[in-house]
């Protein structure tokens, strides 16, 4: 189950809206609306990262080693990661 603010999260970096999150999604959205989602409050500061950064994350959370990304999986990570949970 994911918190309202991963979900969110999500939607904001699933650019092309297909509910699945690529590796170049999260790197591509978090350079471009990263520091819009931190003034807003929808991501903290610290987790504004680099390509290197933003790719540990997405590697983090593919459990299932497809190389996409689920709401599901998403969340697991980012919850605990941003203490959403």
């Amino acid at each position: 189950m994911s918190s309202e603010k991963a979900r969110k999260l999500f939607e904001a970096l699933d650019l092309d809206h297909d509910g699945t999150l690529t590796r170049e999604e999260v790197i591509n959205a978090l350079r471009t609306k990263g520091p819009t989602l931190a003034a807003a409050g929808d991501l903290p500061q610290w987790g504004l990262g680099d390509t290197d950064a933003s790719s540990a994350l997405f590697d983090s959370a593919d459990q299932d080693g497809d190389a996409l990304l689920t709401l599901d999986e998403f969340a697991a990570v980012v919850d605990r990661r941003f203490g959403w949970r």
